[in-house]
């Protein structure tokens, strides 16, 4: 990996990678903290984004501040990568976290719906704490997006995608299907005397 440079970047810069090269290809709705791009000779060839959790208090079952607690939201690599490209990656980002904030834990999903069962997580240490309910997604247009999607109000306002969506539903253009519930993963960056006086 001795060409494989990590750098801080804004959303824009990574969109259309995440749209082409993630499971999802999707970007809507995403909280993008903080941006991250894996180059190789200057060329993208990943990218991940954290954001601060979407659902309000989440965090108090993980730590003492919303503020301590991040979410990897989205991490995709182009196909023919080196082995354990990823997790380099996921390292280098971590470190620059871990350097330059205040936060303790990150938490991720691993999707069944799409095969992944958080194979990359356990090998960057991530702890497996089990998995969330079931739940249900919306398909248009060939997209899937989270039911909350519609529900969730920026100043008392739908966002104009959400709009659109809730439109296509209303009009049978969209539709929902139940999912099966994906595996939480949450790795501590930074030991408190909480994780210190409680570990295994």
């Amino acid at each position: 990996m001795i060409n494989y440079k990590v750098e801080k970047c804004e959303r824009n810069d990574i969109k259309n990678f995440i749209e082409k090269w993630h499971y999802s290809h999707n970007m809507n709705g995403v909280i993008s903290t903080y941006c991250f791009k894996l180059l190789e000779d200057n060329k993208i060839i990943g990218a991940a984004v954290f954001g601060w959790l979407a659902m309000a208090n989440q965090w108090k079952k993980y730590t003492d501040s919303k503020n301590k607690l991040i979410e990897l939201r989205r991490l995709c690599c182009i196909d023919d990568t080196v082995k354990n490209t990823e997790s380099f990656f996921i390292s280098k980002c971590i470190r620059w976290l871990r350097r330059e904030t205040k936060i303790e834990k990150i938490i991720s999903y691993a999707d069944p719906e799409f095969n992944h069962e958080g194979v990359i997580y356990k090998a960057s240490s991530f702890k497996l704490l089990g998995q969330t309910s079931k739940g249900r997604v919306i398909i248009w247009n060939g997209k899937r997006y989270h039911d909350k999607t519609i529900r969730t109000f920026y100043n008392g306002k739908m966002k104009p995608y959400a709009m659109k969506l809730k439109e296509a539903l209303d009009e049978g253009d969209a539709y929902y299907i139940k999912t099966q519930g994906k595996y939480i993963y949450l790795k501590t960056i930074r030991k408190t005397w909480k994780d210190i006086l409680n570990r295994d």
